[in-house]
């Protein structure tokens, strides 16, 4: 399934709910033999880029996202240009003026995709904790973090990304999760982490998707992993570890694991806590 690995090959990303600290639990459960990868919410990528398969779909409902991952697979020489421009002027002015274009429409639509993901990119190496997050608008809200030196153009990974993006069968998708998985034939895996059911108020942290992930939602990704199954095709989930959660998916195999997390929306008490892998195979 995957060829000599890229070592440099790395999220360009820091996304909420990264998988990089969970590789190792999640890595040796993906059959080897798969014909094609999926992965509906692909977030910063950690687990596809450690797989490196040579065919794959992947999807997310975050069109500034997947917008990010367009624009390094087909523009990644103007993409680093871009970024180095935001690197010699970073400042807390320049970064807050960066941010504000999302809150100017007319402005924002003349943007260009590549100054569309290098903004993205910009205000995720910069920002206070360095998250993507936006408020009920939509609009990106995290504060300036004062780091000393961001790696804001990484273009030894950008390069390696888009080399990856275009010798490999990669389909890159901004749909609806339901949509990224039509039509699937067996022999395909699917990797899900949608936006965890939160466990407690305090962690209802769902800024970085407008819509919020609710009951009803994860209530249809159920329903989804049912369709799967009953096709035969193998998948494996990411959930936080709750009763709503072991109860929906009692049918099927539970792994508990352990992921050191911000354990509240301060994001400074960090702490492990468990989370469990969901499963339909040996």
């Amino acid at each position: 399934m995957a060829n000599q690995k890229n070592l440099v090959l790395s999220p360009v990303l820091k996304w909420v709910g990264g998988k990089r600290q969970l590789l190792n639990d999640i890595i040796p459960m993906i059959p080897k033999n798969c014909s094609t990868y999926v992965e509906p919410f692909i977030g910063g990528g950690a687990v596809l880029f450690e797989l490196q398969p040579k065919k794959a779909i992947i999807n997310d409902f975050n069109s500034e996202l997947i917008n990010v991952y367009t624009v390094i697979r087909d523009y990644p020489e103007e993409l680093i240009k871009e970024l180095q421009f935001h690197k010699d002027n970073n400042t807390s002015e320049h970064f807050y003026a960066v941010r504000e274009y999302d809150r100017k429409p007319e402005f924002f639509s003349q943007m260009t995709p590549v100054q569309k993901a290098a903004r993205v990119i910009y205000l995720n190496k910069t920002c206070y904790n360095g998250l993507y997050r936006v408020n009920s608008a939509g609009q990106f809200n995290s504060p300036y973090g004062k780091y000393k030196n961001p790696n804001i153009v990484n273009e030894t990974v950008i390069r390696a990304m888009s080399k990856y993006f275009n010798e490999n069968n990669i389909v890159i998708k901004n749909e609806d999760f339901k949509e990224a998985l039509k039509g699937l034939r067996r022999g395909a895996f699917v990797y899900l982490d949608p936006p965890y059911m939160p466990i407690s108020s305090s962690s209802s942290f769902t800024g970085y998707t407008e819509n919020g992930f609710n009951e009803d939602k994860q209530r249809e990704l159920k329903e989804l992993c049912d369709k799967l199954d009953k096709k035969g095709i193998k998948f494996l989930q990411s959930n936080s570890d709750c009763e709503f959660i072991r109860e929906l998916y009692s049918g099927y195999r539970i792994k508990t694991i352990k992921a050191k997390r911000a354990i509240n929306s301060k994001g400074n008490s960090r702490g492990e806590i468990n989370e469990v892998l969901i499963y339909n195979y040996e």
